[in-house]
């Protein structure tokens, strides 16, 4: 008896939908996309139950007449491919002519379109990809309805996440989509709650400002480059505009949102030698390539893309980001080496000359009790560089990474709720938020109020910071508020509780900064506070924050031993 056996229509759908349909982010974004395709200026998104009860997109696009309407839902049905030769040199945001039957298998689907100046359109109703209902209905541009997703494959509904989470990846999908599409305006809804509200806007960098916030684009710096067929615009971290998580990393190729290591490391090298460790910049790439020099037939989901010349593309990325990173740091670099000696000597350094009054050098701490460094109240120190202190005793050397210890001291008075001195600000701070972070900010109000932080919801995607400890009353609150949202995004990991994550991460934004040099107060008090901490050698991400070198080991490295 045969083995092979060919698989019943409506289960072949099925399997389709599982490689482009993985949650109701998935039907967002392949509806959205057809929208775009429809040159279409204004798309509104509405969902119940983070999508999984409805989804409805909207658009005025151009529409579609009965006939096309009838097969737009048969698979491989397409208006986007009409020979083989334009596989090759594809320009819409959609192609296969697989989103419609995929999600029209595992769902039930209404789909009303019609054209401009036509008196009246169409109505098709599908229900797990057969035709139930076809009417006439008037309509100009096409509305697509889908309810109740999965109906048909419990086993795949039962892995959808909870509400906030699928609503989350919507919020996500809406946004990418309105970066790269700054002409057409993007309006979501939730449970009939506005969430996402962008009009047309002027171009990219507008486009960034609605998104994120006028404060948040001020952080960045604006590349622009050309060569050989690529059109590059990029919008990167200036200064000191470092995260603490790979946050707000976007790559776009021809409007279409990718992920690329191979991009994502060019941004990376183009940092070499000003990015701190354990820091990550923020990005937004925005690449115009001819589609003949491409190929994005690679997956389901269209979220890869083959190049045929990778290295000439990293080269023009790294290049262009590196040259616009050195011009955004030469002033600074100028301030710094014009910086008088004897400033360097004292305010860079904090050493102690002989000639330094005594009452000022005894100002130095000393250090707790280390193997073979017997305690002292006073003990002279002195900066590596800018974010190691060495200091010396009778036992030994110890030297001590300043940002590590204050992460240290910091995270424990933010995990025990003690000595935060929180205070109400005279002037409540104003921070704009992505709509995403927005919302997983409001949902965990009770937390940051626990770590002394109080806030307000000022409307969409702002908030008003109206209490803050006084470690944080210079931190970035945007970029304090962004960390904790996509720490809990992404997930508490499984050796930390809920709240010893967050006050990992707020305690890394409030800590000493590596370029910050203490004066011999701060330094006293940086490490009498370490001292009390219940774990002083490490930091709450788990790197030293002390190392100690004994007599006995610098006698060894030099040989005397």
């Amino acid at each position: 008896m045969p083995q092979i056996k060919v698989l019943p229509s409506d289960l072949r759908n099925k399997i389709a939908a599982g490689e482009v349909i993985e949650r109701p982010a998935s039907v967002v974004k392949e509806l959205i996309e057809n929208s775009i395709d429809a040159d279409s200026r204004d798309i509104r998104v509405d969902v119940l139950y983070s999508g999984k009860r409805l989804i409805r997109i909207s658009d005025d696009g151009t529409g579609m007449d009965r006939e096309d309407a009838l097969l737009c839902c048969e698979r491989h049905a397409t208006s986007k491919l009409s020979h083989e030769d334009d596989l090759f040199h594809i320009t819409t945001m959609g192609f296969r002519g697989e989103a419609l039957p995929s999600i029209a298998s595992v769902s039930k689907i209404t789909l009303v379109t019609g054209l401009r100046g036509v008196p009246s359109g169409i109505s098709v109703e599908i229900h797990g990809g057969a035709v139930k209902e076809i009417k006439d209905f008037p309509a100009v541009g096409t509305t697509v309805e889908v309810r109740d997703l999965f109906f048909n494959t419990p086993a795949r509904k039962k892995f959808l996440k909870a509400h906030s989470t699928e609503l989350f990846h919507i919020i996500d999908t809406v946004t990418k989509e309105a970066l790269s599409h700054w002409e057409i305006g993007f309006r979501l809804t939730s449970d009939k709650k506005e969430v996402v509200l962008l009009p047309p806007a002027s171009g990219f960098r507008e486009r960034i400002m609605q998104v994120y916030g006028e404060e948040f684009l001020e952080g960045l710096i604006g590349v622009s480059a050309e060569a050989d067929g690529i059109a590059m615009q990029a919008y990167v971290s200036g200064g000191e505009n470092f995260r603490n998580m790979k946050s707000h990393q976007l790559i776009f190729i021809n409007r279409r949102p990718i992920k690329d290591r191979a991009l994502s490391h060019a941004v990376y090298a183009a940092y070499e030698g000003v990015l701190p460790r354990d820091r990550h910049p923020v990005y937004f790439l925005f690449l115009d390539i001819d589609p003949d020099k491409i190929d994005i037939n690679v997956h389901p989901t269209k979220q890869e893309v083959r190049f045929e010349d990778r290295e000439h593309i990293y080269r023009l990325v790294r290049s262009s980001i590196a040259e616009a990173v050195k011009s955004d740091r030469a002033e600074y670099a100028r301030q710094f080496s014009e910086m008088p000696e004897s400033a360097s000597v004292h305010e860079r350094s904090g050493a102690y000359p002989a000639a330094y009054p005594e009452h000022l050098r005894s100002g130095a701490s000393g250090v707790s009790e280390s193997p073979g460094l017997p305690y002292r109240p006073s003990l002279p120190f002195l900066y590596l560089g800018d974010t190691f202190i060495a200091l010396s005793g009778k036992g030994g050397l110890i030297l001590i990474d300043h940002h590590a210890a204050s992460e240290r001291v910091l995270y424990e008075k933010f995990l025990q709720g003690i000595h935060l001195n929180a205070h109400r600000l005279l002037f409540p701070k104003q921070v704009h938020l992505s709509p995403r972070e927005y919302r997983v900010i409001l949902e965990n109000l009770q937390i940051l109020g626990n770590f002394g932080i109080e806030i307000d919801d000022f409307g969409p995607e702002t908030i008003i910071v109206r209490t803050l400890p006084d470690v944080l009353k210079d931190a970035d609150m945007q970029g304090v508020l962004s960390d904790v949202a996509l720490c809990i995004l992404e997930g508490i990991p499984p050796d930390k509780s809920f709240r010893e994550a967050i006050a990992a991460r707020i305690a890394c934004h409030s800590s000493v900064r590596g370029r910050d040099i203490l004066s011999p107060e701060e330094v006293s008090s940086l490490l009498a506070d370490l001292e009390q901490t219940e774990h002083p050698d490490q930091c709450p991400h788990g790197r030293p924050t002390r190392i100690f070198l004994s007599l006995e080991d610098l006698k060894k490295m030099f040989k005397r031993k």
